[in-house]
């Protein structure tokens, strides 16, 4: 198993607790392109895609509802089968 693959599963395994920077790193790896943000919002765009993804830093973690998000478009474009 690689590191994507883990780090797909973790996300996945555990919404309540995401860090902001394997958020980040997530997103990249399903072809999301930083899109802009200020202080601790970062956002995401993907061609092709209608819905972005935002993600906020509170206290190193980002909010559950945004981690299900997520966890959307890695069923959408990165399922831990690949």
């Amino acid at each position: 198993m690689n590191s994507k693959t883990k780090l797909l599963q973790a996300v996945q395994r555990n919404p309540q607790q995401v860090r902001f920077t394997d958020a980040c790193k997530v997103a990249g790896l399903l072809g999301f392109i930083h899109s802009g943000g200020k202080g601790s919002h970062r956002a995401f765009a993907r061609a092709g895609e209608a819905a972005g993804l935002n993600f906020q830093n509170r206290d190193g973690f980002v909010p559950p509802y945004q981690a299900r998000q997520l966890i959307e478009m890695i069923r959408k474009y990165g399922g831990a089968d690949e």
